[in-house]
C-alpha cells in the first residue's frame, strides 16, 4: 500500500536529492533497504550508522559511526548535503546499540550540523506529535521543540509531513498555527 511514513519520506527525500544533484551525499541512519537503496540507485551515498555492517552494494560506502560522540576532524564540513531520517529520534535510548543518553538526540543534531559545509542542506524527518518518550522505541517531536532545535542553526526551506493516517502533506506552512502539530498525535515530520 502507498502509504505511511518510511514509503513517503523516502521516496520525497530521494526525489529532492535528485533535483539538487550535490557533489557528496552522506546518509546517518536512514533506512537501508528503503531510503538508502533509492538514492544508491542513481548516484554515490556515504552511509553513517552505529550498527556494524558488511556491504558491498554499488554506490555505497559505509562507516560506522556513533554521531553522540564527537566527531573525527575529518569529517567536520565534510559534505554539501546530509540526511537523517527516522532515526534521530532513537539516538540516546539504547534500541540500537547506542550508550543510554538522555539528550542524545541534542548531541546527535549538534554533530549533523557540523557534518554541514556552510549553506549544506540537511533533510530529517522525525516522528511529530505531543512530546515525548517511548523508551525505548523513540521520542516524538512538537512542532514547537523543532522550531527551537533548529532555531539559529537551520533554516526550513520546506516543511512536509505525514499524518496519523499514512497521507503526504508536501511543502505546508510552518506557522504558529502548526504548532497544534497538524493534529498529529504520531505523525512524522520531513523538514529541509
Amino acid at each position: 500500500m502507498a502509504k505511511g511514513h518510511y514509503f513517503h519520506q523516502d521516496l520525497l527525500v530521494a526525489r529532492r536529492i535528485f533535483i539538487n544533484n550535490p557533489n557528496v551525499h552522506i546518509d546517518v541512519g536512514s533506512r537501508f533497504d528503503g531510503f538508502v537503496t533509492h538514492v544508491a540507485s542513481f548516484r554515490n551515498i556515504k552511509v553513517l550508522d552505529i550498527r556494524p555492517l558488511s556491504i558491498d552494494i554499488s554506490n555505497i560506502s559505509f562507516i560506522q559511526c556513533d554521531l553522540m560522540s564527537p566527531l573525527p576532524e575529518e569529517m567536520i564540513e565534510s559534505t554539501d548535503s546530509l540526511s537523517c531520517l527516522h532515526a534521530l529520534e532513537h539516538f540516546g535510548l539504547g534500541r540500537y546499540g547506542d550508550p543510554i543518553n538522555y539528550n542524545g538526540h541534542l548531541l546527535g543534531l549538534n554533530n549533523l550540523y557540523s557534518l554541514l559545509k556552510p549553506k549544506g542542506r540537511l533533510y530529517l524527518s522525525v516522528p511529530i506529535g505531543a512530546d515525548r518518550i517511548e523508551f525505548n522505541a523513540h521520542r516524538v517531536f512538537s512542532i514547537e521543540y523543532l522550531l527551537k532545535l533548529f532555531d539559529k542553526k537551520y533554516c526550513i526551506e520546506h516543511f512536509s509531513y505525514i499524518d496519523d493516517a499514512g497521507d503526504l502533506h508536501e511543502n505546508v506552512a510552518v506557522t504558529e498555527t502548526s504548532i497544534n502539530n497538524y493534529e498529529c498525535t504520531f505523525g512524522c515530520g520531513v523538514l529541509r
